[in-house]
């Protein structure tokens, strides 16, 4: 098997969540480039129209359906009509996150850990077990969870958002478990620091981006396309022996 054979997504249909810009733009691009069905989600459709437009005019197969992925109802309803206009589903990747706040964690309030737990935790598990069926049905596919190198090691401001994650990195290995005899497999992806408009609080301060560069072996922002690499590997047949692992795309923080 040559290389396009082994990263080919045609006659694959793919959802991705939070995907009308960074990590999730960057997914859906390089999947539409190889061959996929993609569907975007988001809250906004008019940023929706915008990608799938670009897609599109650059030859993919790209479609976008506003939903809130923290509204398990929305959840249900977006795959229904994933499935409705479709088919199915071979690949979903769940890439939409939330963190309405940053500093210690005795400061935050129920609401944001509410939040935070619904979009980076339960709407992945919601999600999951909805096209679990589906996918069990067409003979397999591949879940993939965007996690954070804060799933890993506490990120000082982000608390709740690293416990977010590190459940995320959890439920990434018990599904991979349950759901591997029906050769559905699950992946996470934990990302360091990427050039994105979530991670704008953090690199837009000059001075501290400076430090923190100066600690990775790779020294310098990872790109949302690094990220889409790897997600293409964990997609297609290239990546058909993992399951239940934990990737780290950070620069060599974690080291």
């Amino acid at each position: 098997m040559n290389a396009s054979e082994l990263f080919n997504l045609k006659g694959k249909t793919a959802l991705i969540t939070g995907a009308s810009k960074g990590i999730g733009e960057a997914i859906a691009r390089l999947y539409a480039g190889c061959g996929a069905q993609v569907i975007i989600n988001s809250r906004k459709q008019d940023e929706l129209d915008k990608v799938a437009a670009s897609i599109q005019a650059a030859g993919g197969k790209c479609t976008g359906i506003a939903a809130n992925a923290g509204d398990i109802a929305a959840c249900k309803m977006l795959v229904d009509e994933v499935v409705d206009r479709f088919g199915g589903m071979d690949i979903l990747v769940n890439n939409a996150a939330s963190n309405p706040v940053f500093g210690p964690v005795v400061q935050c309030e129920e609401w944001a850990f509410d939040k935070i737990m619904q979009v980076n935790v339960k709407a992945p598990f919601e999600l999951g077990k909805l096209v679990y069926p589906i996918m069990k049905e067409r003979g397999g596919g591949s879940v993939i969870n965007i996690s954070s190198i804060a799933g890993l090691t506490p990120d000082p401001g982000l608390g709740i958002y690293s416990v977010s994650k590190a459940a995320l990195n959890m439920l990434t290995k018990v599904t991979a478990k349950e759901w591997g005899a029906d050769k559905i497999r699950v992946n996470a992806i934990c990302p360091g620091l990427i050039k994105t408009k979530f991670s704008e609080a953090l690199w837009q301060n000059e001075k501290w981006l400076n430090q923190f560069v100066k600690q990775l072996p790779i020294a310098r922002m990872g790109t949302v396309e690094e990220i889409a690499g790897l997600a293409l590997l964990l997609a297609s047949d290239a990546g058909g022996y993992c399951t239940g692992a934990v990737f780290t795309a950070d620069g060599g923080i974690t080291i």
